[in-house]
């Protein structure tokens, strides 16, 4: 009989394999990767603790940095804007507690897994998350406000509170900051203007802004080639129904500027009440397929400053976010415009622009924002707005985003008068920063500079917050005043004086009234106000210089 085998390892290696036991499995399986952890940062703090590292470009190539790999039909086209449609979102209750405390206490709005329904299209496992920065300042979770809320103060909970002039709400206790006109109620001013907002509360999702991401728990997935789409609210003063923004995107793809798409739906989050949203196409890699040619889309973001910062991209980290062709392209044609635009003299400006931006499209962009009263376009405290580079002929156009500030405040404003917060200011004058106080308590959400006078930096003007130095040189430089006015006329023609804008209140009603959930006494409240200010708007402007040629 064959013994049996017994082991012929020397003692010590025995001795080390029951060592090495002791040691935990995960350990011991990656203890290479964590030697590796560890050595990297010292090899690099050796070899480059003293050399700036930047971006590089490893290719010219056009193709995105994501694939996709599935692309659900559906059986409706989402922003087919002339149909009601229905969205359900199914999600547990304990991930979107972990998403509220993620925001509460972090400031950062997390994605949570939900199943989502569109049109009676299932589809599993998107991401959502809250969207929005100024419009979540007066979110409120079990009657208390966040302490970075925007327009209550820290604890406001849910008292009464002052309402402004729109059917959005208003100041906290106080009123507006001294100094700041009402809105809605100057000449002219008939419109849902004012400084005012949605009360938001926690514990009501399905009035909250979303955004959702059909690929966030599912690698190249698409909506009908759609990444992204944003679940809308009303913002400062819009109404209800954000029929300001409907009409405004309606009103710029008519004109034949660029807009997002959009539809009414219905919108229900598990079993809690339905109610009428507008659905909005976010700007993301197949929006940008939409600009033509080969190109990159800049997301300028809230904090941004459009200022002068030096050579280093990390520089410009709080200014600007890459959509699309990351990998293959990079930050530095927004610096170089950065740069140029702020250091150029007023004769290089006005000769070299059109070497840096389309002038003819950035005309039509800062045309269109008067016309329709946008108080958050490029230069407000929003800074709304991207960039998107063409390759071809390495210029810039900026291309509009979130217009639910739209068609509030003062009709009577010209086209040469700086859209502000609640109403018109001369172009190139307004209110003093220290003449405007907030209330006792008030918070401002981060990146928007405060009208006090604290921790001012060249982002305020004089007039209210923000600023942009590109739209402020260019309307300021005479070569492009007949460039500008030639736009505005023209687009005055094709939103107000061929009743566009109007019919476009009556088509997006009618559709509105369709949508389960709709609210039929604050949608007529705000269809009269729209259908006022639209009127004012285009009588006011029909008799102006700009748009008589006197």
């Amino acid at each position: 009989m064959t013994p049996p085998e017994t082991s012929t390892a020397p003692p010590r290696v025995a001795v080390r394999r029951r060592l090495a036991h002791r040691v935990p499995v995960r350990v011991r399986h990656y203890w290479k990767l964590l030697a590796a952890c560890v050595v990297f940062p010292v090899v690099c703090a050796v070899a480059f603790g003293t050399v700036r590292v930047t971006p590089l470009v490893t290719s010219s190539s056009g193709n995105s940095a994501d694939q996709v790999t599935q692309n659900i039909v559906g059986t409706t086209d989402l922003f087919d804007a002339t149909v009601a449609h229905r969205i359900t979102v199914t999600f547990r209750d304990e991930d979107y507690q972990r998403l509220l405390d993620d925001f509460w206490e972090d400031d950062e709005k997390s994605f949570l897994e939900a199943d989502l329904t569109v049109d009676d299209t299932r589809i599993a496992s998107v991401g959502i998350r809250l969207k929005g920065n100024s419009t979540l300042g007066g979110l409120t979770r079990n009657g208390e406000a966040r302490q970075r809320g925007f327009g209550r103060p820290p604890g406001a909970g849910q008292g009464p509170q002052p309402r402004g002039n729109s059917p959005g709400g208003g100041f906290p206790e106080g009123g507006l900051p001294d100094g700041v006109p009402p809105g809605g109620a100057g000449p002219g001013g008939a419109g849902p203007g004012g400084f005012g907002r949605a009360s938001l509360k926690a514990e009501e999702p399905e009035n909250l802004p979303w955004l959702i991401r059909f690929d966030e728990f599912v690698e190249g997935r698409r909506y009908q080639g759609h990444r992204e789409i944003a679940v809308r609210v009303s913002g400062m003063g819009g109404g209800t129904t954000v029929l300001n923004e409907a009409v405004s995107l309606h009103v710029l793809a008519a004109a034949g500027e660029t807009a997002q798409r959009y539809a009414y739906s219905s919108f229900t989050v598990n079993d809690r009440p339905t109610t009428a949203r507008l659905v909005v196409e976010h700007p993301d890699e197949g929006f940008a397929d939409t600009l033509g040619g080969d190109g990159v889309l800049y997301k300028s973001l809230a904090s941004g400053q459009f200022t002068d910062q030096g050579d280093d991209p990390t520089s410009y980290a709080d200014d600007f976010k890459q959509i699309t062709m990351q990998g293959s392209q990079d930050l530095q044609p927004v610096i170089n415009l950065t740069r140029w635009v702020n250091t150029s003299s007023d004769a290089d400006f006005a000769a070299h622009l059109d070497d840096h931006v389309d002038v003819q499209a950035l005309a039509r962009y800062l045309a269109v924002q008067n016309l329709l009263l946008n108080f958050d376009d490029m230069a407000g405290p929003g800074r709304n707005y991207y960039l998107w580079y063409d390759l071809g002929t390495r210029r810039f156009t900026v291309v509009g985003w979130d217009y639910n500030l739209t068609l509030t405040g003062d009709a009577a404003q010209g086209p040469h008068d700086t859209v502000r917060m609640g109403g018109r200011l001369p172009q190139g004058g307004g209110i003093p920063l220290d003449a405007m106080q907030l209330p006792e308590g008030m918070q401002l959400p981060e990146g928007m500079p405060r009208p006090d006078g604290d921790a001012v930096d060249e982002r305020d003007r004089p007039g209210g917050f923000g600023g942009n130095k590109l739209k402020e040189r260019f309307l300021a430089t005479a070569a492009f005043k007949m460039v500008y006015e030639n736009a505005y006329r023209d687009l005055y023609r094709k939103i107000y004086a061929d009743g566009t804008a109007l019919n476009a209140v009556e088509s997006i009603t009618k559709v509105l009234s369709t949508v389960t959930g709709h609210d039929e006494q604050k949608t007529t409240a705000d269809v009269e106000q729209l259908k006022t200010l639209v009127r004012q708007r285009a009588a006011h402007l029909a008799t102006d210089s700009v748009i008589t040629g006197g």
